[in-house]
């Protein structure tokens, strides 16, 4: 396989292997050159971030092109609409759905989870729409970074990405643990029983689970030999856990007393709603799809029928689930840990619990898979933006595969599962997944009403304030039902806001870009519509939630400041210098090396 860029004959061979390990291909920007260059670019820090924050915005060229130049050699373009329904399926159906509904049928919604269910699967639906816009206008593998950096900036980008990664390496440690927990299940063994006990380390780090991390490893190494294999191996294994959960469905509805419904919404409104925020995570891992772009033959019409298709039978799915559960045992009686299985049990089916190990197993095992195609993938784009030293956005030439990145996020995540039980870290994964989807949703209306040299500066200004006043508003019904539900008078001054702002965008900004082969309909309600859901979702988890997630934040824009912004500066400029360079040659009547450029974007 030719490295991008390359030219028609030149031989196939890069001027250096895959393999690098010297110190200028982790950090090959000046600022890092010498402790006296990085001296020096501290010192300038408030005028690189003001320069990264007034013109760090991108193009969809500059990402379709120069940033996937920089992998030195193409990802192939092996996937459909089918390969990417089941990788959708393979990345939702895991131990979500065993673990989440029988904890919070018990603790927050009763039966209402069912409406739990329908409530974030409408909220992720809304998302669905925007990354599918998104993934058809800019199909690359950065998904949300990609798509956040053309509209917003490097700064809401690289925040956005770090919780992505962050939300990443946690995520798939909880799932490789949960993995070993099953294992554990079916062999009839405690749930502990396969993890190393050490009672000389802290609280929550004295269980060590050799057999997550292995899982995590193995599912990376298939993920970095083939893509089309891993979508194969999706496909067979997602076809054998659907069979299970339609086995269960129907087992489970043979027992089923509809009187254990009643009552319904046993812990009010605010339950129903506090359960959909904690079961959106189940729902998250269509990002990942949408990382898939690069890869896809035909993203216009392959990436929404994958991604809407998908989300569409995953939500039938879990809200059938769902019912089955809390119609075969009252709510006061669900197991949290183990719901399927003790429901099962209390009806004469104890070998049930064999089954529904095996359904979860399969499940993990997907999605585990599943994450380490997506989850690379993202990393490879970060890493071509120099956020992240960029020798995790190399392609291998044989594979078509990021091996680096996919090698990154494997060795975190199974550290992290190695040595956590992860409980102090597990409410970060919602509130991540539903900042992130809000970013989003501000990018989409960024992108159909304002465009260089397109929008005036009054109606940008006008735009930013509409989009102020759609997430403000937003934010104020989600603390109007977070503090006094009841209290009708803030909804009554809130909700005309948010709906004056949203018109206002609709009637005062004019269009300055239109979708040329797919876009989402309804806009800009259906964009300011998620916004809402999304910022109100966030507001039902409660203030630790936010607490841990701002001091994450905070750590995450740290580094951006010791690293990440001088790397990305660096890589503009040299960019800007190129061009200028360019067109300088071009007036003087030479051609600028094409060849020469290409390679210098692939080498930095």
């Amino acid at each position: 396989m030719e490295p991008v860029g390359a030219p028609q004959g030149k031989p196939a061979a890069a001027a250096r292997g895959y393999w690098r390990w010297r110190k200028d291909d982790f950090f090959p920007e000046p600022s890092f050159a010498s402790w006296g260059a990085y001296r020096g670019a501290l010192a300038a820090t408030p005028a690189r971030l003001r320069d990264r924050l007034l013109a760090g915005r991108s193009t969809d060229a500059a990402e379709l092109g120069a940033m996937r130049r920089r992998s030195e050699n193409e990802m192939r373009r092996c996937l459909t609409w089918w390969d990417l329904t089941w990788l959708g399926f393979g990345c939702h159906l895991g131990a979500g759905i065993f673990v989440l509904t029988g904890q919070e049928a018990r603790d927050h919604a009763g039966p209402a989870v069912v409406l739990s269910y329908v409530v974030a699967g409408l909220s992720a639906m809304l998302s669905v729409l925007i990354y599918a816009e998104f993934a058809v206008e800019i199909p690359v593998a950065g998904g949300s970074f990609a798509y956040l950096r053309v509209e917003l900036g490097d700064v809401a980008a690289f925040v956005a990405a770090a919780n992505l990664i962050l939300e990443t390496v946690i995520g798939t440690a909880a799932v490789a643990r949960a993995w070993t927990s099953y294992l554990a299940s079916l062999v009839n063994r405690p749930v502990s029983a396969l993890r190393v006990q050490v009672p000389s380390l802290g609280e929550g780090f004295n269980e060590l689970d050799p057999i997550a991390s292995a899982v995590i490893m193995a599912t990376a190494i298939m993920a970095m030999l083939s893509t089309k294999g891993s979508s194969r191996f999706n496909w067979v294994a997602s076809t054998v856990h659907l069979l299970v959960l339609a086995f269960i469905i129907v087992a489970g509805f043979v027992h089923a007393k509809p009187s254990n419904l009643t009552p319904f919404v046993p812990y009010g409104v605010p339950g129903v709603f506090r359960s959909a925020a904690v079961v959106y995570f189940a729902y998250s891992g269509f990002d990942s799809i949408a990382n898939m772009a690069e890869e896809t033959k035909n993203p216009s019409r392959d990436i929404p029928l994958g991604l809407i298709g998908s989300m569409s039978v995953i939500t039938a799915i879990y809200c059938t689930m769902a019912l089955t559960l809390t119609m075969m045992q009252p709510y006061t009686a669900v197991d949290r840990s183990a719901a399927y299985s003790v429901a099962f049990a209390a009806v004469g089916m104890r070998w049930m619990q064999y089954v529904v190990a095996v359904g979860a197993l399969k499940g993990m095992t997907t999605v585990l898979l599943v994450g380490a195609l997506g989850n690379a993938r993202y990393a490879t784009h970060i890493a071509r933006s120099h956020i992240i030293p960029p020798v995790f956005a190399l392609v291998h030439p044989k594979t078509g595969t990021p091996i680096h990145a996919t090698a990154l996020i494997t060795g975190a995540s199974a550290c992290v599962a190695f040595f956590s039980s992860l409980d102090v870290l597990a409410s970060l994964l919602s509130i991540s997944t539903l900042f992130i989807f809000v970013m989003i949703a501000t990018a989409l209306l960024v992108r159909r009403y304002h465009a260089r040299g397109v929008t005036s500066r009054a109606h940008g200004r006008l735009l930013a304030a509409l989009v102020l006043a759609i997430v403000g508003s937003s934010g104020g019904i989600a603390a109007c039902w977070g503090t006094a539900p009841e209290r009708w008078t803030g909804y009554a001054v809130l909700v005309p806001v948010w709906a004056a702002a949203t018109l206002g965008v609709q009637l005062l900004v004019p269009v300055a870009r239109v979708p040329t082969k797919w876009g989402v309909p309804l806009v800009p309600w259906l964009p300011s519509l998620s916004i809402a859901t999304n910022i109100f979702l966030m507001g039902s988890l409660g203030a630790q939630a936010f607490v841990r997630f701002g001091v994450c934040t905070a750590v995450m824009l740290l580094y951006y400041v010791l690293v990440g912004l001088h790397a990305t500066y660096d890589v503009a400029h040299e960019e800007v210098d190129d061009a200028a360079a360019d067109e300088k040659a071009a007036a003087a009547g030479a051609a600028p090396d094409v060849e020469k450029s290409g390679a210098g974007d692939a080498g930095r």
